[in-house]
């Protein structure tokens, strides 16, 4: 299949925590398949749309946000590339994930020191920027739309996303943005679900290359373990 963008994401391995995921997005990136959402009860709105926007990457924190490829870089080159940085790359093991409120969205966030895995995401920016096609005038507006200061431009322009390096945060997403007070609703019937699949020691054991579709779907291409 050929892709628009691609990313570097950190996805969860099989297990609960995937399954879950999946089923609470609606989508799965290993399989390109969309997933019947459970039944729960108590939710403000449908559960598809509190997940609508996140519905179209599947359950992953991003490292390397998406990109176009390049004038002169190819598929092959980035799978050749995304392969040695994972062999070279060393996993990070944090102290766990709780689920937050960042803003108007919930997410799983790390706890315990992340120094380790800034480093990870920062390295992984820089490594394959490389292939990373310039921004054209229209990806530049959308990014400015909601205003963004010095820091943040300066990041756009060298790095072509505004949340990297010193601006990066760590974050699973769960939901769309959502009212506060309905955000918080969420977190309420969610935290009972998803806490007991939480490993209480997260480890940061491999990165998954991922493709869009057409529709603005991720696929997963290959999840690789970090060797270094």
């Amino acid at each position: 299949m050929p892709f628009n963008r691609f990313a570097i994401y950190y996805t969860p391995p099989p297990g609960p925590l995937a399954e879950f995921g999946k089923e609470w997005l609606g989508w799965d990136p290993a399989t390109g398949m969309q997933v019947q959402h459970p039944q729960i009860d108590g939710l403000p709105v449908p559960l598809h749309e509190i997940t609508e926007q996140p519905g179209k990457y599947g359950l992953h924190a991003t490292m390397k946000p998406p990109f176009r490829l390049a004038p002169g870089q190819g598929d092959a080159a980035l799978q050749a590339y995304f392969a040695a940085f994972c062999k070279a790359g060393a996993p990070v093991t944090l102290d766990g994930l709780e689920i937050a409120l960042l803003g108007r969205f919930l997410a799983l966030i790390p706890i315990g020191n992340q120094a380790a895995l800034n480093a990870l995401a920062a390295e992984t920016v820089r490594g394959f920027d490389r292939f990373r096609a310039p921004l054209t005038k229209t990806e530049l507006a959308r990014r400015r739309a909601n205003g963004l200061d010095a820091e943040h431009e300066a990041l756009l322009h060298e790095w072509g996303y505004p949340y990297v390096m010193q601006a990066f945060r760590f974050h699973i997403t769960l939901t769309s943005k959502l009212p506060k007070a309905r955000a918080r609703q969420v977190h309420e019937i969610l935290t009972p679900l998803l806490s007991p699949l939480i490993p209480s020691c997260f480890t940061i054991d491999a990165l998954s290359l991922m493709g869009e579709d057409d529709q603005g779907r991720f696929h997963l291409i290959e999840r690789r373990q970090l060797e270094g």
